[in-house]
């Protein structure tokens, strides 16, 4: 990167984020923003900035993930102290949007959650928004600033096609619906079958899992999804499709969210490898699992993506050769 980027761009982590912000900074050869987080002994957040934004393009890495509620606190604080220290745009990057399931009114008396995280994002004076993988690809239009939407297809892509020889005989499974465009894409570029899983959610941590459209007997089987929640979906699936005669099963997911029964049903279920990004930190909550874990990196997908916003390049030209994101 030239002097005069290294001067005018500036990336900054969240707490949770500094591992992957590292990553994304070594793609762009840029030293990470200087900052200190500290909290007051009564739980109230205060960000500090250790070098000079006037006029800079800042980006802010920040995934609202567990807690929640502690991340989303963070960022809108990050967001003012930048504003206030006079950065000339400020993007965040949210490699994981939390909220992103309460998308719609499902039911009465309900939220919209996703939209109102929006308008409090938009509220702070945010100038634009990356993120990846998002649950529901509407929530873009909630915001009315400009949205990047990554798709993590390509980190996938390539993890797999390395390991194509080995894989065998194919099938993409979609665990639900929603997800089957991506799927599809991922199936046609790894030479793949597909197949579609019905499913039914009966609360946030309770899903049915019904038919199975396709055929993966004596298949390896790849399910691939945004996220692993508390893995009722994706457990569920996975004994569907051996009872179908599945000979081996891989389940990738975007965001490993990993709360409630899920180190216990991973643990329990015939999936023999789960691969996962570092778009939410790992840490030792996964050890139960660690020898079926395998985690990707997407720093180098938003290490570009932030220099192509940066010059004012496309982003789209990232996902040529990808199944790209949800539509």
């Amino acid at each position: 990167m030239s002097k005069s980027d290294a001067n005018n761009l500036k990336v900054f982590a969240g707490r949770n984020s500094r591992d992957l912000t590292e990553q994304i900074c070594a793609h762009l050869d840029l030293p990470i923003g200087a900052v200190r987080t500290s909290i007051f002994p009564d739980g109230e957040l205060f960000v500090k900035l250790d070098e000079d934004v006037r006029g800079r393009d800042c980006f802010v890495v920040i995934s609202t993930c567990s807690p929640v509620n502690e991340n989303l606190v963070e960022l809108l604080i990050f967001l003012d102290c930048l504003r206030r220290a006079s950065a000339k745009r400020v993007t965040v990057v949210m490699p994981y949007f939390g909220y992103g399931r309460q998308d719609r009114k499902d039911e009465g008396r309900v939220p919209i959650t996703a939209k109102l995280v929006a308008n409090m994002i938009t509220a702070a004076h945010a100038d634009r928004i990356l993120a990846v993988d998002l649950h529901a690809a509407q929530i873009q239009g909630f915001f009315d600033i400009p949205f990047d939407h990554l798709s993590a297809t390509p980190v996938f892509l390539e993890h797999f096609l390395k390991r194509r020889a080995e894989l065998g005989d194919l099938c993409l499974v979609s665990p639900d619906v929603g997800n089957v465009k991506v799927a599809e894409g991922m199936a046609n570029l790894l030479s793949a079958d597909l197949a579609i899983i019905h499913k039914q959610r009966i609360s946030g941590s309770q899903v049915t899992v019904g038919n199975l459209i396709g055929t993966v007997k004596d298949k390896t089987v790849l399910m691939f999804d945004d996220m692993i929640s508390t893995a009722g979906t994706v457990c569920e699936a996975a004994r569907l499709v051996m009872d179908k005669g599945a000979r081996r099963i891989i389940s990738a997911a975007t965001h490993p969210v990993l709360v409630g029964m899920a180190m216990q049903r991973l643990r329990e279920s015939p999936i023999s490898q789960v691969v996962v990004t570092n778009t939410i930190p790992l840490g030792p909550r996964v050890d139960p699992i660690r020898d079926k874990l395998v985690e990707l990196c997407v720093g180098p997908l938003i290490g570009e993506a932030i220099h192509r916003i940066h010059h004012d390049r496309s982003i789209s030209e990232l996902f040529r050769t990808s199944a790209g994101p949800k539509r």
